[in-house]
């Protein structure tokens, strides 16, 4: 999808490449990342307004350290460069640049030095500021002047007006550097010129009239989970080409209790979604039964959802697209300058089908994040309770069961797990949180319930605050909130006797257990 003003962010590595793209978008700026070693012809062919080098762990003093393409440099687009990107700038310019005596990491104290348009509307000449590098800017290129400074780095940012290109020692991207959204914006704005025009009523308005010209007059199958990524390219491609699109939902019996009632139904009532649902339950836990290793029954979910997905979308005629609701952080992880990841997980919700099927792709959301996600929901009228609902395995609850899953340890879950989204939901705490929910253990406890002593099964409580999912905390929920969750699922559920509370991070551990 082609948009008028964009600025492409050129990843080094840097853990926080992301966060730029994302501090451009909330500006109401589009943003792509493109790997470092992209070829320049392929991005000026996109139109860019303006370029941002991203930070990265290398040194530029090392040897086959990334570098950066000279037509970059000559494009005369604007260009901001950020810790790694500004020692590239001021290397390849004909500064210098060398190892620092005194590494920065965590916090500094910036002092403004020289007015510049990156400062406008500060308001103040001293800012907090995050660091983190092992090198620094010891002479200057021709043309650039100092424009700001730290106690331990002379040169922490400069500038060079008549180019229009600008560098800064620190990340004003992250959270903890003072004003870093303003400064951001006055590159955008200030230095490239560019309006704010990107929002997700304009995504809409033109992804939905690109999706009609693409698909034409052909047919488009879609996996829908009931999780919001699947729903909201669902709905989307619905105001795209209507009935064409045929929705198939497959219910493993690993779902959450009421899921497909309440999704499918909203969808089928509300947006007139062309929906056929799978019944596959017995199907599912009949080929679970006696798998207890994690990594097995991803497979055999993965291997079972992909049988029932291709032959379903063959007894479909005219269909010749295939949608998926893949996010703009699983492209730039396929295509990040880092590589993709070393540890992927086996079970994708249609992985594999396009090259099986001789399907062609559509996916309306490959450009945007988790939360625009939601905000392009709300767009299309989506409510709440779907927008709002916490992310959900592919497996399903066969990985919230340690060990062998049955319809008797289904039930237990269900069960479990249903108290538990009721109580996060009456108490307010289920939108504060990322995630949570009630795991079954593999082993039973002794208990006394009245006068008699039981035998039963232990459920564990999840619950996490995160961003992103990458990384995770434990939430602090209120102990009056803890012991009603504890006592409500040991009397109402029949099967367990114990509940007990995981508060382990990520990392070292996952969010999921398996």
């Amino acid at each position: 999808m082609q948009h008028e003003d964009l600025v492409v962010v050129l990843d080094f590595g840097s853990q926080y490449t992301q966060l730029i793209a994302r501090r451009i978008r909330e500006a109401g700026v589009y943003s792509e990342i493109h790997p470092c070693t992209a070829d320049p012809a392929a991005i000026k062919a996109l139109g860019p307004r303006a370029l941002v080098l991203s930070g990265g762990p290398a040194s530029v003093l090392e040897p086959g350290s990334p570098g950066l393409n000279p037509e970059f440099l000559s494009s005369g687009l604007p260009v901001l460069g950020i810790c790694y990107g500004m020692q590239l700038l001021a290397r390849d310019l004909g500064g210098r640049v060398a190892s620092a005596m005194d590494r920065e990491y965590g916090r500094a104290e910036f002092e403004i030095i020289e007015d510049c348009p990156l400062w406008e509307g500060l308001d103040q000449a001293r800012l907090k500021v995050w660091m983190s590098h092992g090198d620094k800017v010891e002479a200057l290129p021709a043309g650039f002047r100092v424009l700001g400074r730290t106690q331990s780095v002379d040169m922490a940012a400069i500038g060079d007006p008549d180019r229009r290109i600008y560098a800064l020692q620190f990340h004003p991207e992250v959270a903890h550097t003072e004003r870093g959204e303003r400064i951001v914006n006055n590159f955008l704005f200030k230095v490239a010129g560019i309006r704010p025009g990107w929002t997700m009523a304009s995504f809409v308005d033109k992804s939905v009239r690109d999706m009609a010209g693409k698909i034409g007059d052909a047919g488009v199958v879609l996996g829908l989970s009931g999780g919001i990524d699947s729903t909201v390219t669902a709905v989307l491609l619905h105001k795209a080409i209507g009935r064409r699109l045929r929705c198939i939902f497959v219910d493993n019996g690993l779902l959450r209790m009421g899921e497909r009632q309440e999704v499918i139904g909203f969808l089928e009532e509300h947006f007139e979604l062309n929906v056929k649902c799978v019944d596959a339950a017995e199907l599912f836990v009949g080929r679970l039964a006696g798998v207890v290793d994690p990594e097995a029954k991803r497979k055999i979910i993965g291997a079972t959802f992909i049988e029932i997905f291709e032959r379903e979308a063959r007894a479909l005629e005219g269909v010749e697209f295939l949608a998926q609701g893949t996010l703009y952080p699983d492209v730039i992880e396929s295509e990040s300058f880092r590589g993709p990841s070393a540890v992927i997980k086996s079970h994708h919700n249609v992985g594999g089908l396009p090259e099986k099927m001789d399907l062609k792709l559509v996916e309306p959301l490959r450009e945007l994040f988790k939360d625009e996600v939601r905000k392009v929901a709300y767009e299309l009228g989506l409510p709440e309770a779907i927008i709002w609902r916490h992310p959900f395995p592919g497996p399903g609850l066969a990985i919230r069961i340690i060990g062998e899953v049955t319809e008797e340890r289904l039930e237990v879950l269900r069960r479990a797990d249903r108290i538990v989204q009721a109580e996060l939901l009456a108490s307010g705490w289920y939108r504060k949180v990322w995630q949570g929910f009630a795991v079954l253990l593999p082993l039973k406890t002794v208990g006394v319930m009245g006068d008699d002593r039981t035998y039963e099964n232990v459920a564990a409580l999840r619950v996490v605050d995160s961003l992103d999912a990458m990384t995770a905390d434990w939430s602090r929920l209120p102990s009056e909130l803890l012991a009603r969750i504890s006592n409500r699922i040991i009397n109402e559920v029949k099967g367990v006797n114990r509940v007990v509370l995981d508060i382990s991070s990520k990392p070292p551990s996952t969010i999921e257990w398996e």
